[in-house]
């Protein structure tokens, strides 16, 4: 049970921390550090975030949304000590935000279930942001190639732009799935990355309309390979036997060891 403690919460700690580590000094290493430098700093911080997130690991959460706040506030400094803005900048416009695309809660609109609430947050989006020109707009280019699939789908999908059933866009994946076939066959390397790409799309709309999350079980995927993988190295490193000298037969009942 998390501690509970009397008055508000404060950044400020955290804050004067970050300010003392870049001041001169401070750390050398966080001295020199730019918004772009830390980039990968922050992604590598939401991923382990995740893994936190999808192990339930409830330390390794407290520590993780630590460690992502943390970097929020270093690049909050960053922008501070560069005249941009500041900490309290970031708060006051995402409360703003909030409030704006919550009238449902803080006003007097009304609605009757998520998919309205998804369509007026959809709207009032679109007020705030009036430079877009497309409905595509807005969705990370950084983003990993499965989860931006997801977001492209679903926006298109917003605007009419989409199947009318599971069943249809099933059949969808079955046809790139027939056209990555003949790609293969082809030995077209540049048609098989250009088929297969089309066909992992096709599996996100279909996985979307299922109401699935592409990216959640292509990770949990990978979490059930690594498990069973290390299973399986256990099982080799106890009976003195190197995967490498296996034939493809002994493999296949190996894993199965290992999935049992």
């Amino acid at each position: 049970m998390a501690e509970k403690k009397a008055g508000v919460m404060d950044l400020k700690p955290l804050m004067e921390v970050i300010r003392t580590l870049r001041a001169p000094g401070g750390c050398p290493w966080d001295r020199v550090q730019t918004h772009r430098s830390m980039r990968r700093e922050l992604v590598e911080e939401v991923y382990e975030l995740l893994e936190a997130i999808d192990d339930e690991d409830v330390a390794g959460m407290r520590e993780e949304l630590g460690d992502v706040l943390m970097q929020v506030v270093f690049h909050a400094r960053l922008a501070e000590e560069e005249g941009l803005f500041a900490m309290q900048d970031v708060i006051t416009d995402v409360v703003r935000k909030l409030i704006h695309r919550h009238p449902h809660v803080y006003g007097t609109v009304e609605v009757s279930d998520a998919d309205e609430l998804l369509k007026n947050w959809e709207m009032l989006k679109a007020e705030e942001k009036k430079e877009r020109t497309s409905a595509l707009d807005g969705i990370a280019r950084g983003l990993p190639a499965l989860m931006r699939a997801f977001k492209l789908s679903a926006r298109a999908a917003g605007k009419g732009f989409r199947w009318p059933d599971a069943e249809a866009a099933r059949g969808k994946v079955r046809e790139e799935a027939g056209e990555f076939e003949a790609a293969v066959k082809s030995e077209n390397m540049d048609a098989m990355e250009e088929e297969l790409g089309d066909l992992i799309f096709s599996l996100t709309v279909y996985a979307r309309m299922l109401g699935l999350e592409p990216e959640t079980a292509l990770n949990r995927a990978n979490n059930k390979f690594q498990k069973r993988f290390q299973k399986m190295e256990k099982i080799l490193k106890e009976e003195n036997r190197e995967m490498e000298k296996l034939s493809s037969r002994e493999l296949l009942d190996l894993w199965k060891r290992a999935r049992a």
